[in-house]
Formats: structure tokens, sequence, C-alpha cells
């Protein structure tokens, strides 16, 4: 799985309506570009093919003042919806998922119930336990990785793996079960998009593309 369909998505939905310009501005200020692959030139080629998948509607509006070409607004549909709710469950869900991957999930993590957030967080604790689980068959973590030779010390790396992840999902647990943050059908959420026009503090600069 991708990073960057479940970030496009989930910034045009955050603003019901956007340019390709404000979906990279967005994914720019969350630092983004830094932490997956959403840059610049994915962004644009991702929103053109998912128009095309009929995930977002692509709507054309009045040309720029400077005289260039019509730009383009974007808009999620149901199918849209759909796929983004199923990539973001899917983040969330999966112990293997890429960093990537997870960073995204939990970015939007809101749009979702909390008690389903919850329940899907643990759905990822089971797994790393059981991927866990399989490794310490052939691998026993209290005698240390030498008894492998080298090869030990990705067994090692693993289990150290599986248990700072499992650390981290159950302290992120334990703080929606105490109230943190604001979750689908709790009222406004937070939600962090640049308004048209707002200036980026973490704009990595000009793109051919950016005013489409």
């Amino acid at each position: 799985m991708s990073a960057i369909r479940l970030l496009v998505l989930g910034a045009v939905r955050q603003h019901g309506r956007a340019h390709g310009y404000q979906v990279r501005n967005d994914l720019e200020f969350w630092g983004a570009h830094e932490w997956s692959n959403a840059k610049p030139g994915s962004i644009y080629h991702a929103l053109k093919q998912m128009a095309k998948q009929g995930l977002l509607v692509a709507h054309e509006i009045a040309p720029s003042t400077a005289g260039g070409p019509p730009r383009v607004e974007y808009e999620i549909t149901d199918k849209g919806s759909e796929e983004y709710f199923t990539l973001l469950r899917e983040a969330l869900t999966s112990h293997d998922q890429k960093t990537d991957v997870l960073s995204a999930g939990v970015g939007f993590i809101v749009d979702l119930p909390r008690e389903e957030a919850v329940s899907l967080l643990k759905q990822r604790i089971k797994g790393l336990e059981e991927w866990r689980a399989g490794v310490t068959e052939y691998y026993t973590p209290e005698e240390g990785p030498a008894q492998l030779g080298h090869i030990g010390e990705i067994m090692n790396m693993w289990v150290h793996m599986a248990d700072s992840g499992a650390e981290w999902t159950r302290s992120l647990i334990g703080r929606i079960e105490g109230g943190a943050y604001t979750f689908a059908g709790e009222g406004e959420s937070f939600v962090g998009v640049l308004a048209d026009g707002e200036l980026n503090p973490f704009a990595t600069g000009p793109h051919p593309e950016d005013r489409r």
C-alpha cells in the first residue's frame, strides 16, 4: 500500500474541494514530503490518476488572471470516500505497514469513531504479537543474537521492532481511551489544513503545476 493515495484523498476530503497546490501545501505543512513519497510530482500524478479512476471529480474553474490554463479543483466522490476509509483502516490495522503509511493513518485517525479507532489499533497489536511469536520460534531473545551468528542481529531487530511498535500502540490507545482528541461524531475535529493562499512555512518552492 502506498501512502500517497491515502494522503491525497484525505487532504481533498478535508477541504471538500481543493486544487493541486492546496493539497501539496497541506502535505508539506504536515511534513509528509519528509516522511513519505508525497513529492510534488507524485501528488499531481495521484490527483489525475484518481480522477480517472472515479475516486475524485475534476472541476475546471476560471483561468488565472495571468492568462494561464484553467485551474483544476478536485472533489472526492462516494467511491473515493469508500476507498479512503478502506485505506485508513488498513493503515491502522496492519502491523507490517511502512512507517509512512502508518503515519498517514494516524494523521487521519480522528475521521473514525473513537471505539473503532481503538479496535483497529488493538488488531495492530495482535498482529505485532503474532509476528513476534513467529520470529521467536527460531530465535530466543533471552539468549541474545549471538546464538545465530551475526544473522541473529536481524531476528533481534525484528523482536525489538515488534516490542516497540506494540508499546507505542498501547500508549496511543491509552490516550484515546482517556478522552484525547475529538473523533467522528463527537464534534468539530482538529483540521490541520491551510486556507487557500495562506503562507506555508514549509513550502519547498515553486512547481510548474502549482496553480492548477
